[in-house]
C-alpha cells in the first residue's frame, strides 16, 4: 500500500493528525476536548511541512467517521470536507473504534481487541475486532451504542482473551468488569489519526474514496442494542 494518505481525527478528546507515505509516518496527536478547531489545521500544517508535501499531492483524505462525540465528530468531518473541497480530493471514513483497534496492534501487538468509548448518558459506544494476517480487522461485534448493563448480560464468553481498549472501560467498571469474556488490559484509550490512515490504505486500494459531499458521519444513537454480526454465534 502506497497511497498517499492524510488523516485527521476529532472525535473524542484527542485531537490528531497524520500523513502516511508508503513506510512514512508524519504525525502529531494531542488530547485537548476543548481546543480541537484551534490545534487540527495547524497540525495539518506542520505535518505537511514535515513531509515537504503540498496538500494537492495527496490521494485521500481520511477522517474519524465516528462513534464519538457529536460535535467532536462534527468538527472532524467538516474540516476533513474543507481540505477535500479545497484540493479536490476523495475521502474515506474511518471507525474510531477499528482505529483503537489498529493502535493496540500498533503499540503492543495486541490481535484481538475489545473497544468501548464512553458514550455519556451511561452507555458505551462498544465492538470487538480480531485482526487478519493481511492487516484488515474483523468485526465479531457490529458496532453499538448500549448501556454497559445490557451488555454485560448479553455478552457470551469465547476462547480468546480480549484486549481492553477506550474510555469505556474506567468509566463504568462496575459494568464492564462482570463481562463473561476474558479480558486484559491495554493501555490505548483514544483513536489516532495514524492508524486511521494505515486502515484508510485498505479503502483506498479497493477504491472506497468517495467525493467529499458524499462523506457521512456514524453516531450509532439511533442503534441501542448490542447485537453479534452474524456467522459469528
Amino acid at each position: 500500500m502506497s497511497a498517499k494518505i492524510l488523516a485527521v481525527d476529532t472525535a473524542t478528546e484527542n485531537c490528531s493528525v497524520a500523513l502516511v507515505m508508503g513506510d512514512q509516518v508524519f504525525a502529531r496527536s494531542e488530547e485537548a476536548p476543548r481546543d480541537h478547531t484551534k490545534k487540527i489545521l495547524p497540525m495539518v500544517d506542520e505535518v505537511l511541512k514535515e513531509a515537504n508535501v503540498a496538500l494537492t499531492d495527496i490521494d485521500a483524505i481520511a477522517f474519524g467517521q465516528g462513534p464519538g462525540s457529536f460535535t467532536g465528530v462534527r468538527i472532524g468531518i467538516g474540516i476533513a470536507q474543507g481540505l477535500a473541497f479545497g484540493a479536490d480530493l476523495p475521502m474515506i471514513g474511518v471507525s474510531t473504534l477499528a482505529a483503537m483497534a489498529q493502535g493496540s496492534y500498533r503499540k503492543f501487538g495486541e490481535t484481538h481487541v475489545a473497544t468501548a468509548i464512553d458514550a455519556r448518558m451511561s452507555e458505551v459506544y462498544w465492538a470487538r475486532y480480531s485482526r487478519e494476517q493481511d492487516g484488515r480487522w474483523t468485526a465479531v461485534d457490529a458496532e453499538c451504542v448500549t448501556p454497559p448493563s445490557e451488555l454485560a448480560a448479553q455478552l457470551e464468553a469465547d476462547s480468546e482473551t480480549w484486549a481492553k481498549v477506550g474510555t469505556g472501560w474506567e468509566a463504568y467498571a462496575e459494568h464492564m468488569d462482570t463481562l463473561a469474556i476474558n479480558t486484559k488490559a491495554c493501555e490505548v484509550l483514544f483513536p489516532e489519526a495514524q492508524d486511521m490512515a494505515f486502515l484508510a490504505q485498505f479503502a483506498y486500494a479497493e477504491g472506497k474514496a468517495v467525493a467529499a459531499e458524499e462523506s457521512e458521519p456514524v453516531y450509532l444513537r439511533d442503534k441501542v442494542t448490542w447485537k453479534k454480526l452474524p456467522g459469528r454465534e
